[in-house]
């Protein structure tokens, strides 16, 4: 697996975007996106700060990528 980029909340939400992810509402700092494809309905929480922990970072990555039958790899190549 690649290393980790350091990424911010808007970089993040640009990257969903471009694989159909709509933003939803915002409360506070935080984005509500959601992606409705064949299989269902797919909501991510992305905190709108300046540089994302890596834990929060990877597990947004780990999600998408099972919804959207990416590797985690492929994602953060779209950096």
């Amino acid at each position: 697996m690649s290393k980790l980029p350091v990424v911010s909340g808007s970089d993040l939400i640009k990257v969903l975007s471009k694989l159909g992810y709509e933003i939803v509402r915002q409360k506070g700092s935080h984005v509500r996106l959601k992606n409705i494809s064949d299989s269902g309905e797919h909501n991510v929480t992305v905190p709108m700060h300046k540089e994302l922990a890596k834990g929060t970072l990877n597990d947004i990555l780990s999600k998408v990528s099972v919804w959207n039958n990416m590797t985690k790899d492929e994602l953060i190549e779209m950096f």
